[in-house]
């Protein structure tokens, strides 16, 4: 463990602690607490509310607390309500802030707060985000599941979620967040209280110039130009391109538009703090902590790029343009809502263009077409503005009033809604045959999440890119919220496999159901799955799912996993039987075959005390994605790349394996195949001497063994104890093995027990003869006669791998599209979901 590694876990347990002990206090119920933009200021939506929750008198009882990260005693918005006993200031992250954000009664943010929040029971959250959007959000973004992660988490534990306009509620909540059907509070649809801020009094404009112009900004009379470019650097840590480029073209549009105006700067949050001391920016620079809609109030015109500012500027009926330099990149990397012959606007990438569009709109060729699509804009966005946004969503929010206020409702839904555990999404059968289930899930009848632990993996965020794009996701962020000692405890119960250990104590059970919120916000589902099946965490948290049915999925014959030998050690030694027992308190079990089912059903006796209903529903295919995926060059597959190539820079191999192109170009050499973790169970060393043994008959053979996991270098020497250095390869892991598989010859599973290998139908789509060790759950793998299976015996093996050179051993054949019916149709029965009928499910496909 390295030294970083044991300062953060002391530090990260205490902060949990203190979250854990203010988690207990009662709520204060008349205290509201404010954060925007991570703790910037006093700013954006939130101040607006706070400023209207102050000025009213019969809500004067309420105290507030705002997350201000500035310790600076001559912070403006210190300095302004210093002799205000109502209100205090905490900076995020202290113990200040823990306390707030676990006892306040009101909790109003602009953007999202961290991953160890978790609402309680009593509180009330309002979410104002932070601007219509003009650049894709939520799962419109490039991996928008991951990235958008947190923030569905905050808008799904929200009661209110504030919308500035219906093309808000509709693209944003509703499509690109995946909330229509789903999220249980309220839209409120009454403007922004922020933009209420927009009608400047004379006092108010002189109090703004007079900071800025203490700044070394040049205003008096001079019309304001605005320049607000939203960030698009990659990191938050050192956005110093970003900061020069800035310099430069603020400098050149000043230049542009002459004297009679002022270029003044507002950047975003993050790239504020590298900009406030650069002497370039410094006398142009709008600061955080001055409201930036006091600012859109005073300007003459407004210049931005993707940014949702826009949308508040549209109210004032001054010029808008959009300057986009990088707006090719910028489609491509991120993307937009709306293109550029649709904005309110001039849209150029030439500053010269930009400065016209400001000083002399009318000399632009097609001025006209431009005021007319300023002017629909208007009558869209702007026309219906309230002025008194914030007295209204006060109204709603803290004086219960909702009639004749537009307050929605997103939850309403034909559809069932099922949650999925994906499990860690790692690269193996589990996880291909979850995925190609959410493919075939009719999403015009089920509203389908999944959730899975957030990782570092590179094979989950393959696999992760994989999920259908109708499929909400949940990545699991964070720990749990409860006292380390709870948390102890509860894993020296799974330990004992004492599944009671959840609803021992109300504080346990309090742990759980926290988690559960913490985790899904008030979602709730009509079923909910553990497909992954061998987390004992996963498996009490899913029964804390309000309302829903359960269902656990048995992968594999579970009692030899419990005896699994993984680097010397039984890892699933008590983890297996923490999972086991939980099993009599989920509404299914369901087991990937029927013979599996009644293994599973006679074995786990030993460890239930009973037998336990065991159903089944067989593993799915994608057969397009397969096809597609079999269809590609072997020699184009993506290789995987090693410690070498990536200290070079490369992202993948400079050249083709030797083996890869051996295998392309084969002609009359005969391969073997197999695909699957290099590990005990797999017995892939059994195969290595079975197919020594045919090789010393036959100079034609060549095996290949495809797969990742600990047992690899024991293979590799193995295959030179062997003498097989030249004709067997132990290769991977492959992103997409199919190709490989595709090009060889006869599949071969040397396993000691499986579940239903998801190997065997991706290989008898393909129409590959199959030889397999005999094990339970073989036989009804695929349908009868598709397998030509030997005793589980080096000799026995090496008989089946000749039969096939003689002829004896057919092509298996599937026919994916019928199969997958009566797959589907298992899952639904033994989930007791009611399965769609076949118009429904085809609509949809």
């Amino acid at each position: 463990m390295n030294l970083k590694r044991l300062v953060t876990i002391p530090r990260r347990a205490a902060r949990y602690e203190v979250l854990a002990f203010w988690r207990s206090r009662p709520i204060r119920r008349d205290t509201v607490f404010y954060e925007a933009f991570a703790g910037s200021g006093v700013l954006d939506n939130p101040e607006a509310i706070f400023r209207e929750l102050l000025a009213a008198g019969d809500l004067a009882h309420l105290r507030h607390v705002w997350v201000v990260n500035d310790p600076d005693p001559e912070h403006p918005a210190r300095v302004e309500f210093r002799g205000d006993d109502r209100v205090t200031f905490v900076r995020r992250g202290t113990v200040e802030y823990y306390r707030a954000l676990a006892t306040s009664g009101y909790l109003v943010n602009n953007a999202t707060f961290p991953p160890e929040f978790g609402k309680r029971p009593g509180q009330v959250y309002l979410n104002t985000w932070h601007g219509t959007p003009l650049k894709t959000m939520g799962y419109d973004m490039p991996n928008g599941g991951l990235e958008a992660g947190n923030t569905l988490r905050n808008f799904v534990s929200a009661d209110f979620l504030l919308s500035q306009n219906s093309f808000m509620t509709e693209q944003m909540y509703g499509r690109a967040y995946k909330l229509d059907g789903h999220f249980r509070g309220a839209i409120v649809e009454e403007g922004y209280p922020r933009v209420d801020r927009q009608s400047v009094s004379a006092r108010e404009r002189a109090d703004v110039v007079r900071r800025l112009e203490a700044r070394g900004a040049t205003i008096g009379d001079r019309s304001i130009v605005l320049y607000a470019p939203t960030w698009k650097g990659t990191t938050f840590n050192d956005p110093s391109d970003d900061v020069e480029a800035l310099g430069r073209d603020v400098a050149r549009l000043q230049h542009l538009v002459g004297p009679e105006h002022v270029v003044l700067l507002k950047t975003h949050q993050i790239v504020e703090r590298f900009s406030r001391d650069d002497p370039a920016l410094r006398s142009v620079l709008v600061p955080n902590d001055l409201p930036t809609n006091v600012v859109l109030g005073l300007a003459g015109s407004l210049v931005t790029d993707y940014s949702s500012i826009f949308f508040d500027f549209l109210a004032t009926g001054r010029p808008i343009a959009f300057y986009t330099p990088d707006k090719d990149d910028y489609a491509a990397n991120r993307g937009t809502y709306f293109g550029d012959d649709d904005l309110p606007g001039v849209v150029s990438g030439d500053l010269d263009v930009i400065a016209r569009a400001l000083v002399a709109p009318g000399e632009l060729p097609d001025a006209e077409r431009h005021a007319a699509v300023r002017d629909a804009w208007q009558k869209r966005f702007a026309s219906d503005a309230i002025d008194d946004s914030s007295r209204r969503v006060v109204d709603i929010v803290f004086r219960a009033k909702r009639e004749g206020y537009r307050v929605l409702d997103l939850s309403r839904s034909e559809r069932t809604s099922i949650l999925i555990h994906l499990g860690a999404l790692w690269s193996n059968g589990i996880t291909s045959s979850a995925l190609n289930l959410l493919e075939a899930i009719p999403s015009d009848r089920f509203d389908v999440s999944v959730v899975f632990n957030r990782t570092r993996s590179e094979q989950l965020r393959v696999n992760q890119a994989r999920i259908a794009p109708t499929v909400r996701q949940f990545p699991r962020d964070g720990g749990m919220n409860g006292s380390k000692v709870l948390t102890l405890r509860r894993r020296l119960h799974d330990r004992r496999g004492r599944a009671v250990a959840h609803r021992e104590s109300a504080l346990q059970e309090q742990l759980w159901d926290d988690e559960w919120t913490r985790v899904f916000g008030d979602s709730t589902f009509d079923h909910v799955i553990d497909f992954s099946g061998y987390s004992p965490f996963w498996a009490t948290l899913l029964l804390h799912a309000p309302g829903a049915r359960t269902a656990m999925w048995l992968h594999n014959d579970l009692v030899s996993e419990v005896n699994r030998v993984v680097n010397g050690k039984r890892r699933m030694r008590f983890s297996m039987p923490a999972v086991f027992a939980h099993y009599d308190q989920y509404d299914s079990l369901v087991a990937v075959s029927r013979s599996l089912a009644e293994i599973n059903r006679r074995r786990l006796v030993e460890y239930t005390g009973r037998p336990l209903e065991v159903g089944y529903a067989r593993n799915l295919l994608d057969p397009a994605r397969d096809a597609e995926r079999a269809a590609v060059d072997l020699l184009d597959v993506p290789f995987p790349v090693t410690a070498a190539d990536r200290e070079e820079g490369l992202d993948r191999p400079p050249v083709v394996p030797a083996w890869a192109r051996e295998l392309a170009d084969k002609g009359d050499s005969i391969w073997f195949v197999t695909v699957g973790r290099f590990s005990e169970e797999k017995n892939q060393a059994r195969l290595l001497r079975a197919f020594a043994r045919v090789h010393a008959e036959d100079a034609r053979t060549r095996l290949l063994l495809i797969g990742h996991g600990a047992l690899r270098s024991e293979l590799e020497a193995q295959v030179d104890e062997l003498g097989l250095a030249d004709v067997a390869h132990v290769v991977g892991p492959l992103e997409n093995p199919l190709p490989a598989v595709r090009a060889s010859d006869c599949f071969v599973l040397s396993s000691l027990y499986e579940g239903q290998p998801m190997v065997l139908l991706e290989a008898a789509a393909l129409d590959l003869p199959i030889v397999s060790v005999e094990f339970e759950s073989v036989r009804d793998a695929l349908p009868a006669g598709s397998i030509h299976v030997v005793a589980q015996e080096d000799d026995a093996l090496a008989d089946g791998m000749r039969a096939f050179l003689r002829g004896e051993v057919p092509p298996a054949h599937l026919d994916e599209a019928a199969y997958n019916v009566e797959a589907l149709g298992e899952f639904f029965r033994a989930t007791g979901i009611a399965a769609p009928s076949p118009a429904a499910g085809e609509s949809d496909r």
